[in-house]
């Protein structure tokens, strides 16, 4: 019988595949004892006495807004001790309007660097694909997230994230600077972390923007710890 309750929030830009994705990892939850409630809007955010019984909240909502209320409910929620938890621009490219909710997740997306300008077809998602290894950090190794995981390789998406050191940071990634890049030398953002706010947990993997990343094994892997990492 299932004993613990998750909450998926989903919506915002189709192209990360909110419904796919989110409902890919349905039957694990239900597997770990979640029974398992999804909403397509934020509105939920605001029912304080229903989030105070949620343990996670699984959320993957792209370059979206979120009202006040919404907003100061899904705080108030972490603070009391629910998780919250996603993957790539469903948590941290959520609420650019909203510095509250950037310090509660503990990073924001800036950019992802596309293909050199002849390597691409304009207009085309995979003008912004790019090879690039996703690092465990050493001394984070035997962290539960990433216990066992070595470097891997991926051809997706690389974020580059604006954050802070309250993060405990479990993998990187380094964004190389090209000839024709603005910057000028190689940056190392986090890609993997976690974060304790309140009583409650939040878990990040910035790697996950269609299904079939999520469905890398080793991000599979992280994804599914994050999410037990992070519950009540």
């Amino acid at each position: 019988m299932a004993d613990r309750s998750a909450l998926i929030v989903r919506g915002g830009w189709d192209g990360h595949q909110p419904v796919e994705t989110t409902d890919s990892v349905i039957p694990f939850l239900e597997a770990e004892g979640f029974t398992v409630r999804v909403e397509e809007s934020t509105a939920v955010y605001a029912d304080a006495s229903y989030l105070g019984g949620v343990d996670l909240i699984v959320q993957t909502n792209t370059m979206n807004t979120i009202e006040p209320e919404e907003l100061a409910g899904l705080i108030g929620a972490v603070r009391a001790g629910t998780g919250l938890a996603g993957w790539h621009g469903g948590i941290a490219d959520s609420y650019r309007n909203s510095a509250d909710y950037l310090h509660l997740v503990g990073g924001q997306f800036a950019h992802h660097p596309p293909r050199a300008p002849k390597e691409q077809l304009p207009g085309e998602q995979s003008d912004n694909y790019l090879p690039h290894t996703i690092s465990i950090v050493p001394d984070r190794a035997d962290h539960p997230i990433v216990a066992g995981l070595s470097d891997f390789d991926l051809v997706t998406e690389q974020y580059w994230v604006l954050s802070d050191e309250y993060n405990d940071v479990l993998a990187t990634t380094t964004l190389a600077a090209r000839d024709f890049d603005p910057w000028h030398r190689s940056v190392t953002t986090p890609a993997v972390w976690t974060r304790e706010w309140g009583a409650g947990r939040v878990f990040v993997c910035t790697a996950g923007h269609r299904l079939e990343i999520l469905d890398d094994p080793n991000v599979r892997t992280i994804v599914e710890r994050g999410l037990l990492w992070a519950s009540r």
